[in-house]
């Protein structure tokens, strides 16, 4: 299932569904460092504090979170371009308290994602500054989304394809670089050579490949899935020849439909993990640990999944790492690209 638009995902969180599997949490002193959730109110899926802070206070030791842009608490009024200030505003009241240390250890928030449109072209450029003036400094960088695919049955997140080609697009992405901010790319994964051709224009801005490229699973690629699975494994060795590349690894889908699978329980972090093997392995094997960090994805994730579930399933995945492999999957590579200290 590739990773769609958050307005589709956004219906109600069961948790009494997800309660039906209880774990105990796996290596609790582990530091983590979490690079991908959101904060929004969406139909019947409201995730705010109250929602992050029972996540975080799960069992596993969140010591710190990176907050991804979600087209959330956009402003009503102003030039529409501005609209994204809101989000930046709201979440940066967030990392405020959990700087205080109020309601525990974990700095949520303690660096922000947010969006500014490129399509501005040089005008981007100013407004990415006010971005990181209105954050406190917290402003790390920007995704702006342009997942595309030609089949009619595949949710475009753009309207048009080629977006990271675009001369206007490229000279808002010009700024990023000046201005010491990363570019977090949401594209499918036959899109990634797009990314490639981003990454070598612009050697000096790093690049976070999110959701390990969204592989597309439905559609028309649902009859070979195989298929999908060595094209997307040649596009990312490619990419992966592009040093300034890191790869957020999570948001894979654990149960496809038709799979025959129980669905009266939630998975455990066992059979999580076995559906996520060959996707996660291959990401850690073309790009290295020091270029990859788990993702929770929540929470979109939460759909499936509990945060303790979640977070089992990825320490299951690095068993085998060693100590100083472990220790850049699951905070060291989202502190060095996000700045997290």
């Amino acid at each position: 299932m590739a990773q769609q638009p958050h307005s589709r995902f956004a219906g109600p969180v069961d948790e009494s569904w997800l309660d039906k599997v209880i774990e105990p949490i796996l290596e609790p002193e582990l530091p983590i460092i979490d690079p991908h959730h959101h904060l929004w109110v969406r139909n019947d899926n409201t995730y705010l504090l109250n929602e992050l802070l029972a996540d975080l206070n799960a069992g596993h030791k969140i010591i710190a979170t990176v907050f991804e842009e979600c087209h959330s608490m956009y402003r009503a009024g102003g030039p529409p371009e501005e609209a994204s200030l809101g989000e930046t505003e709201f979440v940066t009241g967030f990392a405020a308290i959990g700087e205080s240390g109020t309601f525990g250890p974990s700095r949520f928030c303690a660096r922000i994602v947010g969006n500014v449109n490129l399509m501005l072209g040089d005008a981007a450029g100013p407004l990415l500054e006010r971005h990181i003036n209105a954050s406190g400094g917290r402003f790390a960088g920007i995704r702006h989304s342009t997942a595309w695919d030609g089949s009619d049955k595949i949710h475009k997140v753009v309207p048009t394809p080629h977006m990271l080609a675009d001369a206007t697009f490229r000279a808002g992405y010009a700024h990023l670089d000046r201005l010491g901010l990363a570019f977090d790319a949401w594209v499918y994964h036959p899109q990634l050579s797009e990314v490639g051709d981003l990454a070598a224009a612009f050697p000096n801005t790093t690049i976070v490949l999110n959701h390990i490229g969204s592989p597309i699973l439905g559609g028309p690629y649902a009859a070979d899935r195989a298929k999908v699975f060595a094209d997307w494994k040649a596009g990312m060795a490619e990419l992966a020849k592009r040093p300034n590349v890191t790869v957020k690894v999570g948001a894979i889908p654990i149960r496809l439909p038709g799979s025959g699978a129980n669905r009266d329980m939630p998975p455990t972090s066992e059979e999580t993990a076995a559906a996520w093997k060959p996707w996660v392995h291959t990401c850690i094997e073309l790009f290295g640990a020091n270029r990859c960090m788990f993702e929770s994805n929540f929470p979109v994730q939460k759909r499936w999944s509990s945060y303790a579930v979640t977070w089992n399933a990825f320490k299951r995945l690095a068993s085998g790492a060693s100590a100083a492999e472990k220790a850049d999957l699951f905070a060291g590579t989202a502190a060095r690209v996000y700045g997290v200290r």
